[in-house]
C-alpha cells in the first residue's frame, strides 16, 4: 500500500513539473519567420545587463519556422537553434515578447529571409562572446540578431552604442566588468544591446506573454 502511495506521489509530482513548463498556450498562428523574441534571462550575467541597459530584457533571438516546428536562433554557448517552447521555459517566469518589423511584408520577403538565414549560418556553433567585442570570431545574442538583419535586409535594428554609454555604476555591473576585463575596460567598444533592439522604432509588438 505504501509503495502504491509513493508511486502515485511521484507521478503527480512529475505531472506538476511538466505542467509548469507547458507552453501549449503559445499562439503559433501569429508567429512569422524572422520575428525577434525577447526574454529576461536567468543567466549569471543577466542582472548586470539589465542594470547597465536599464531594461527588463537581457536576451533575444530570431524565430525560425521549419516545417511545423518553431525554433529560436540564438547566441548562447555555442550559437544554435533552440526549440521555441524550450527557449521560453528557460526565461524568467516563462515571460517573453515577440516583435516584428513594421514593414515586414515588404522587407522580409522569402528571398530576404533566406539571405538572413545564410548570414546567420556563418555564426552557427561559434562561441558566445563574453567580452561583447564587435567581431565575427565570437558573438553575443543581440549582436547575432543585429548582424543577421543588417546582412539580410540592410536595416540596422537598434542603435549601436559604446560600452561607456551604459550605466556602469552599479556594484553588480562593476563586478562583472572587473571579472571580464580587469583594469583594461574597452569603454569605446561598439555594442548593441537587447534593450536597443527592443526599443527600435522599426519594430512593433506582436505578442507579450
Amino acid at each position: 500500500m505504501k509503495k502504491i502511495v509513493f508511486i502515485t506521489l511521484i507521478i503527480s509530482f512529475t505531472l506538476l513539473l511538466l505542467n509548469c513548463n507547458d507552453n501549449s498556450n503559445i499562439n503559433y498562428d501569429v508567429l512569422n519567420n524572422g520575428d525577434i523574441i525577447f526574454q529576461t534571462s536567468t543567466s549569471a550575467q543577466s542582472k548586470a545587463i539589465q542594470l547597465a541597459t536599464k531594461s527588463k530584457y537581457s536576451h533575444c533571438g530570431i524565430i525560425y519556422k521549419e516545417g511545423n516546428d518553431y525554433f529560436v536562433y540564438e547566441a548562447i554557448q555555442p550559437v544554435q537553434k533552440t526549440p521555441l517552447s524550450k527557449w521560453i521555459s528557460r526565461g524568467e517566469n516563462n515571460h517573453y515578447v515577440v516583435k516584428r518589423l513594421k514593414e515586414a511584408n515588404a522587407t522580409l520577403t522569402p528571398t530576404a529571409f533566406q539571405k538572413m538565414k545564410k548570414a546567420g549560418s556563418t555564426f552557427n556553433n561559434k562561441n558566445y562572446d563574453l567580452y561583447f567585442e564587435w567581431s565575427n570570431e565570437r558573438v553575443y545574442c543581440s549582436e547575432l540578431v543585429w548582424k543577421i538583419y543588417k546582412e539580410g535586409t540592410g536595416l540596422e535594428v537598434g542603435k549601436t552604442q559604446q560600452l561607456k554609454e551604459f550605466d556602469l555604476s552599479h556594484p553588480a555591473v562593476q563586478e562583472k566588468i572587473k571579472e571580464r576585463y580587469g583594469n583594461n575596460i574597452p569603454l569605446n567598444e561598439k555594442v548593441i544591446s537587447p534593450a536597443a533592439i527592443f526599443e527600435s522604432d522599426l519594430l512593433y509588438t506582436v505578442i507579450s506573454e
